[in-house]
């Protein structure tokens, strides 16, 4: 082997590490994303949600307390003294949270921004509490000022709270909503406690009285629908129990009541409230409870997955990429060896691997054929989740690069005189054949494929013609200007078919073309020659499967290869209509517009011409050329 050979092996494999690396990281963090998510989630529970809870209780009881005695224009009373108390110590652990450093919340900057807001809307706390002690605040100035740190604790909630889109993130929602339902039943309790206190319902606190009853009730029901089926059920029960039937006979006598409040004393309205309160928050609690305990099953599973995709994968990664430098190491070594002990004669530049360094070569590209496929399998799995779009766009991508990685090892394996392990033992629809072709280069949207092909190909020359369309197209894509098209037909030969592949580029002169089809139907057994990588493996590949391969003009100015595939390998389908099944591992690249049905029966190009209306038919012998747009699908992988 010589030194440009050993360096460019070298090359490619570290190529292919860079890719094997980078095909670890990208489903190592997919996969960890979950877990960090119920991570986070679990996090901002305990160090947040907790004392947040805590908190929104401890400034509704201040407030109705604050309220009562704005309305009796009393001293403060030891009742208000507790309940601020409380408050503070709420507070404290939130202001904890906005100065501690929690590596499981890296991914909560949102959560901590919200929880800074809170924090300094607390700050001001002590001076509403001054401005009450100096009855300087009337009672709808204090009552608002409560109103908003209540809204800003409740907008520390966020999507950061739902691990994903899952059951228990939708639980999540349905309790925070009835939390919140539960925020205008205590707003409820205190306009209705202060106008008891202060013997006095007004026109404004009746409006908006009425207001907060049908606003609470409608909430909670909001929030019952997207509660799970307990909780569902434990929400009726408290609605038609004992718990609330106080609250909803006193809520219709006080807006069927005069200003006087006649008959409705402060001790009554205080034990169905509190009543009615209680009872709602333990709903509140054994709901959030028994959603984390469903969701427990869930998590492990996620989490055992995450440790096999990182951990696993980690490991298989260093045993490629230690099995690789020990290859490129021995490789080396092999030449210095040759080097010292055996020196080359001058000028011969041909030398080639003896036996043994060749069968290492080929079982190790075989075993990245195998990780090619696991890849391909795993992308499959994970564009089938729900996920974005653009997170989907990304996976599609991934894979369209792994399925020219996986052209690459094959054709390795080809010029090095062994066949691929992906084979076929039934015959395989020509057109899916062609999309298969098409799915492994670069700029597939320009191809434009013919939908009418009625052809199979041999299952034994499948892997082969695929490969072979793939050099013609992706070497048309490459000599064609990057706002034209290359098409894709077949016809009817006496000897069996043709399939046809047509650019728009500058074409060959008569020496060029010549030259090239020299080196179709001749390949030379030491290798390509300069600049002709990719006809000399179609060459190959061709006289693999026995088909033969030439170039000529087309019609447009551009160059037309003709494949001729005998009829040993083409079966002729009674239909010709497009198949559904394509070669196992290729995904479908999004297909555009074909052509008209009117283009002429010559060179196969295929026109871009307006669609006529009513079904055309493909003529004798001939892919139709009717204008068609192919489904963006992905087509169900099987591995032979």
């Amino acid at each position: 082997m010589t030194r440009d050979e050993v360096r460019l092996i070298r090359v490619r494999l570290v190529v292919l590490c860079a890719v094997l690396v980078s095909l670890w990281s990208y489903a190592a963090y997919v996969a960890s994303q979950d877990a960090a998510d119920l991570l986070r989630v679990r996090a901002l529970a305990d160090t947040l949600g907790q004392p947040v809870d805590r908190l929104i209780l401890g400034l509704q009881a201040e407030r109705r307390l604050t309220a009562e005695r704005v309305a009796a224009a009393a001293p403060t009373a030891p009742p208000l003294v507790a309940a601020r108390a409380g408050t503070d110590r709420a507070a404290a652990e939130v202001r904890a949270f906005t100065e501690g450093r929690d590596l499981r919340l890296l991914s909560a900057g949102d959560v901590r921004d919200r929880a800074g807001e809170l924090v300094r809307r607390l700050d001001g706390l002590g001076t509403i509490r001054s401005r009450v002690d100096a009855g300087s605040l009337d009672l709808a100035e204090a009552v608002d000022a409560y109103d908003q740190v209540v809204d800003v604790a409740f907008r520390v909630y966020g999507p950061e709270w739902g691990a994903y889109e899952s059951a228990l993130a939708a639980d999540t929602r349905a309790v925070i909503a009835l939390a919140r339902a539960r925020e205008l039943l205590a707003r409820e309790d205190t306009l209705v406690s202060a106008a008891l206190t202060g013997e006095r319902l007004g026109a404004d606190e009746r409006s908006r009285l009425t207001e907060l009853v049908g606003g609470q009730r409608y909430a909670r029901t909001e929030a019952e629908a997207g509660l799970p089926v307990d909780g569902r059920s434990a929400h009726q029960r408290l609605l038609t129990g004992p718990d609330f039937a106080g609250l909803l006979a006193l809520e219709a006598r006080l807006l069927a009541a005069d200003t006087a409040l006649t008959g409705i004393t402060v001790q009554a309205w205080r034990a169905a409230a509190d009543t009615a309160l209680g009872a709602l928050q333990t709903l509140v609690t054994t709901t959030a409870r028994s959603s984390a305990e469903r969701a427990a099953p869930g998590a492990a599973v996620v989490v055992a997955r995450t440790g096999a995709v990182v951990g696993l994968g980690l490991i298989v990664v260093l045993v490629l990429l230690l099995g690789w430098v020990s290859t490129v190491r021995r490789l080396t070594e092999d030449r210095t060896s040759s080097d010292d002990d055996a020196p080359a004669p001058a000028g011969d530049a041909t030398a080639t691997p003896d036996g043994a360094n060749q069968e290492l070569f080929l079982r190790l590209t075989r075993r990245n054929q195998v990780l090619l496929r696991d890849q391909l399998g795993l992308l499959d799995g994970m564009q089938r989740r729900e996920r974005s779009a653009e997170e989907t766009s990304e996976l599609f991508q991934l894979d369209h690069l792994t399925t020219r990685i996986r052209r690459n090892v094959e054709k390795l394996i080809t010029l090095a005189g062994a066949r691929p392990a992906r084979r076929w033992r039934r015959p395989v629809p020509l057109l899916d054949v062609a999309r298969g072709a098409v799915a492994e280069v670069p700029d597939y949207h320009r191809v434009l494929i013919a939908p009418h092909w009625p052809w199979s190909l041999a299952g034994n020359a499948v892997t082969d013609v695929v490969h072979l369309l793939s050099e013609l197209i992706e070497n048309a894509l490459a000599f064609s200007a990057a706002d034209t098209t290359v098409r894709v037909s077949g016809e009817h030969r006496p000897q069996g078919c043709a399939v046809l592949v047509v650019d728009d580029g500058p074409g060959l002169d008569a020496s060029a073309l010549a030259e090239a089809n020299h080196l179709l139907g001749n390949p030379p057994p030491d290798g390509p020659p300069p600049g002709s990588a990719g006809l000399y493996a179609a060459a190959v590949l061709a006289g693999r499967c026995g088909a033969q391969v030439s170039l000529r003009p087309s019609r447009r100015g551009g160059t037309a290869a003709t494949v001729l595939l005998p009829a040993g390998l083409v079966t002729s389908n009674d239909t010709g209509r497009g198949s559904t099944t394509a070669p196992p591992g290729t995904p479908y690249p999004p297909a555009r517009d074909t052509a008209d049905p009117s283009a002429p029966n010559g060179d196969g190009e295929l026109p871009t011409r307006t669609r006529h209306t009513g079904p055309t038919g493909p003529e004798p012998g001939r892919t139709s050329l009717d204008t068609v747009e192919f489904p963006v699908a992905r087509a169900t992988r099987r591995h032979p």
